[in-house]
């Protein structure tokens, strides 16, 4: 496989990212697999045409191993030339983590179960490596639960360094008043919509983003790829989520090569009990056998929204499916399939498909 990486810059830009069941006053920070694959498939149908979008869709029906995946985006943070990427937690555990039986478990664990989100180098650490989760993990973990303020957490922990605990001040959610007026009646409806803003400090040369993989089987088409960077850049130029007529979503696209880090996750060495992390969402019609044995640790998600088609003036619902979410653990590798999910009543004369094909990365849980 050939990877990059992509990081979306939004600059001062503000983002709705609108998830099924949350409501037009909250937001998402961060744009899952089968959105951005959704927006991405729809910019390029604009400039490529039908014909060419439904040659690549229809690749992906008949040989889903050879297509390109895309993984869910996730937080980044700049500061001068140093970045710090963000990776969901797998739910299974990290090799060493303590039993229940262990004295403060409750305490620690607490503080455990919300990080949801790990810097890249804690994540290699913890389930890519011969270390795993050590005592000092521990230790810092109940210093920061019994912390009262700032001033008590431990600063010389490999955890505070790295930023396991800096994730949500990267981001801040603000609510912008809207009012709505009746085309009829001219009465007006006052009412809040929510927005992610990402962090940015010009005077200490530091901001944040968005990121995610993309990979390539080895014998692709490199038009492929050309075409794909020309419709981003046009899904960064008319932005991506919700309030787009606000001018919220816009961004900046940057094509980067992984560097040293990003190859020892993508293969490590060394792995005993080798399972699959996915980074991405993940839907199959029919389950391949041995996926859900008793090792797997999985999250189950309804995912709906509204069709994006440049075929069709029309708005309507697309039918709603059930996914695996970003985190979930699986002993065989997940590969996953583009789902029908066209509404009944759609005429466009073409299908409506979210994406399931999965991004996963090895790790090596506890046992």
């Amino acid at each position: 496989m050939c990877w990059k990486l992509v990081r979306l810059n939004f600059g001062r830009n503000l983002a709705h990212f609108g998830e099924l069941g949350i409501g037009l006053e909250q937001t998402s920070e961060r744009v899952r697999s089968d959105t951005l694959f959704s927006a991405w498939i729809s910019a390029y149908a604009k400039l490529f045409g039908k014909e060419a979008v439904g040659q690549l869709l229809k690749g992906y029906e008949e040989h889903p191993e050879l297509a390109f995946r895309v993984s869910s985006t996730f937080i980044y943070r700049r500061k001068g030339n140093r970045y710090t990427y963000y990776l969901p937690r797998p739910l299974a555990f990290p090799k060493g983590y303590p039993g229940s039986s262990e004295e403060d478990d409750l305490e620690f664990a607490k503080v455990y179960k919300k990080l949801n989100y790990l810097p890249l180098k804690i994540w290699n650490r913890w389930y890519q490596t011969e270390t795993g989760f050590t005592e000092d993990d521990r230790d810092e973990l109940i210093t920061k639960s019994q912390a009262r303020n700032k001033k008590d957490i431990d600063k010389n922990g490999d955890l505070y360094k790295t930023g396991t605990f800096d994730y949500s001040n990267f981001f801040k959610f603000d609510l912008v008043p809207k009012v709505a007026v009746d085309r009829t009646n001219r009465a007006t409806n006052f009412y809040h919509t929510g927005f992610v803003k990402f962090h940015r400090e010009p005077e200490k040369d530091e901001d944040a983003g968005l990121y995610f993989l993309i990979s390539f089987p080895h014998s692709f088409d490199q038009r492929l790829e050309q075409n794909l960077k020309i419709s981003l850049e046009l899904l960064g130029e008319e932005g991506i989520g919700g309030e787009r007529s606000s001018g919220a979503g816009r961004f900046e696209a940057e094509w980067l090569e992984l560097d040293n880090l990003w190859t020892d996750i993508l293969k490590p060495s060394n792995l005993i009990n080798s399972h699959y992390c996915l980074i991405s969402l993940y839907w199959e019609k029919t389950l391949p056998d041995g996926l859900l044995r008793e090792s797997a640790y999985y999250e189950i998600m309804a995912r709906g929204g509204w069709i994006a088609s440049p075929f069709s003036g029309r708005q309507l619902r697309r039918q709603s499916i059930r996914m695996f979410a970003e985190g979930s653990v699986f002993p065989i590798l997940p590969q996953g399939e583009l789902a029908d999910v066209t509404p009944k009543d759609f005429k466009a004369n073409h299908s409506i498909y979210r994406s399931g094909i999965s991004v996963s990365l090895p790790i090596n849980p506890s046992e």
